[in-house]
Parts: C-alpha cells; structure tokens; sequence
C-alpha cells in the first residue's frame, strides 16, 4: 500500500509538471492605445532594432488587438499573452494592467 500511495504522489506531481511546463506562452509589454472596440482593445508595443548596415538603433512599433477582460484604458501599460484565435484580428488577451494612465 506504501509504494501505491507514493506511486500516485509520483504521478500527480508529474502530472502538475506537465501542465505547468505546456507550451510558453509569448509575452508583450504596451500600452493601451485604443479602447473604442467592446471588451477589446489595441496595444501598441515599442521596441529598439539594430539596423544591420549602420548598427544605429532604431525604434519599431507594432499594434496588436486583444481581448480585455480588466478594462484596460487608453493610456494603460500593460502586458500580453497569446493566446487562442478569439476572431479574425484578436490572438492576444491582456494579463495584467502594470500602471494605470494619469488622469
């Protein structure tokens, strides 16, 4: 009976494991640059690129439509996470409001 009570202590931390190891999920960080949609919202994400000829570093932006269940403002940094295709443009959720924007 031992063995059996620690085979299935075993296998449920196992199982623990590999539901926490899944897939990693990709993260981003902006801010909220449009909330006109209904529990939508667009992000707009900075980041700095090496250009490859004069090794200047250049800004880049790129807006992406996610899912906002936390009523994210405009304004609002946030964070990201991919996530199931929820419509045709809507591949990202918001996780979490880092800073609120002042008002």
């Amino acid at each position: 009976m031992a063995t059996n009570k620690k085979e299935e202590e075993i296998a449920a931390a196992g199982t623990e494991q590999v539901a926490k190891a899944g897939r990693k999920r990709i993260e981003k960080v902006g801010v909220v640059a449009s909330d006109k949609m209904t529990k939508t919202v667009t992000v707009r994400v900075d980041r700095q690129v090496k250009h490859p000829v004069y090794r200047k570093y250049v800004k880049k932006r790129k807006k992406f439509m996610a899912h906002n269940d936390l009523e994210a403002k405009v304004g609002d940094r946030v964070r990201i996470v991919e996530t199931r295709p929820m419509s045709a443009r809507k591949r990202w959720r918001v996780a979490e409001i880092l800073q609120r924007a002042e008002s």
